[in-house]
């Protein structure tokens, strides 16, 4: 048992921070109390019991685990260039069937690089190359074997519009973003028609339609058990990718948004999930013309569900914090963009019945801080995963 004492807690649901003692068992949060703030003392202190392993975090900030919704990290190694990059299959602009989680490397130095940061949770997929790339994954920072650092496996089957399978496929098979919506719409078309006469067949193997891998793998989107995770940054590419979702009445949640702070209202009404960013980059092609770091203030205070990234490794993923800082700057409310990497991260990957929050019984992913870590000058003293201490101050380097 662990009781972490005196910290300052934002537990991203409550707005307002607030002196408490945290409790971890297990691996679980297992409870968290405010304290006395007159008095600076625990009424449930004396409860946690004797051979307890204690951290004073008196003048510290306590902060739920922080959150990627949408990032690579893993399957793009760090330092070892093209040879190493796992995150796109360039043989084929139709791929559902490859699943993120085969491409990941837990030994990459830039997941303990994340999880010095704070970053503790991750949604990590294919890229963007075509307009259906395979399924994405949650995990863990950190671990040595993939299953172990698991979450959550398939959370979320991306398709992507806009230039990229357009610049990837442009004499191969797609050279316009009607030929990206129209192959995306066939493809729905057919496993919509092989799951029909899979159901219909029933126990009969002899009348089932012939196995298709990539067919298959979209089953889970048309009965709604995972969302597309459209990578869109236009304005039209954020609509067409709607507009699809509505026609195959699939679950849909809308990446990169770059153009979101121009069309805020309209998203308002649509009611999906938002991961902006990344945003500390440079405007490399026609569509992030309009990049902006007001662009995630702007749709949560449209009443969006807003969530920030880096998109990993375009940002390195250790800046997820700084990301939110410089959102702050631009005007969004701290509040709103604490929640961005944190709780609203893990409800738009699926996994917020676990991380994203300090709640009790849920994964004792901590974050303990010198400071604010939106800023350049925090310095973030403990990390904990599942409970177990990965950095403390002793071990820390700036």
């Amino acid at each position: 048992m662990l009781l972490i004492k005196n910290g300052e807690i934002h537990d991203a649901v409550n707005r307002e921070s607030y002196m408490g003692d945290i409790c971890v068992e297990d691996g679980k949060i297992k409870w968290i109390v405010p304290t006395d703030g007159a008095h600076g003392y625990s009424l449930a202190t004396s409860e946690a019991g004797e051979g307890v392993e204690v951290i004073d975090a008196r003048g510290l900030q306590i902060y739920p685990g922080f959150v990627e919704a949408h990032g690579h990290i893993g399957l793009d190694g760090y330092g070892i260039g093209y040879e190493g990059m796992d995150y796109n299959e360039m043989n084929d602009i139709v791929s559902p069937q490859m699943r993120g989680i085969d491409g990941v490397k837990p030994l990459d130095p830039a997941f303990a690089m994340a999880a010095a940061a704070g970053v503790t949770s991750v949604c990590v997929g294919p890229g963007s190359a075509n307009v259906l790339g395979g399924t994405f994954t949650t995990i863990k920072t950190v671990g040595k074997r993939v299953e172990d650092m698991v979450i959550r496996d398939g959370v979320a089957m991306k398709c992507a519009f806009g230039e990229n399978p357009k610049r990837v496929y442009r004499d191969k098979k797609d050279s316009s973003r009607m030929t990206t919506a129209a192959i995306l719409r066939e493809t729905l078309f057919k496993a919509r028609e092989y799951m029909e006469k899979k159901e219909a067949a029933g126990e009969d193997i002899f009348k089932r339609p012939a196995f298709d891998m990539k067919l298959e793998a979209l089953i889970p989107v048309l009965k709604g058990e995972i969302p597309l995770k459209a990578h869109a940054h236009a304005a039209e590419d954020i609509f067409t990718a709607l507009r699809i979702a509505r026609e195959f009445k699939v679950g849909i949640t809308l990446e990169h948004v770059t153009e979101g702070h121009l069309i805020a209202e309209e998203l308002a009404k649509e009611n999906v999930p938002l991961a902006v960013g990344p945003t500390l980059t440079n405007a490399s092609k026609f569509e992030l013309r309009n990049k902006s770091w007001k662009t995630p203030g702007i749709l949560a205070a449209a009443g969006c569900q807003v969530s920030i990234i880096t998109d990993s490794p375009v940002i390195p993923q250790e800046y997820l914090p700084l990301c939110a800082g410089l959102a702050v700057m631009a005007g969004m409310d701290p509040f709103k963009a604490l929640q961005a990497i944190t709780i609203n991260a893990a409800r738009h990957a699926g996994i917020a019945d676990r991380v994203g929050s300090l709640e009790e019984g849920k994964d004792a992913d901590i974050v303990i801080a010198e400071g604010c870590p939106f800023e350049v000058s925090a310095v973030v003293k403990y990390v904990l995963i599942d409970g177990k201490l990965i950095k403390d101050s002793e071990s820390y380097q700036k």
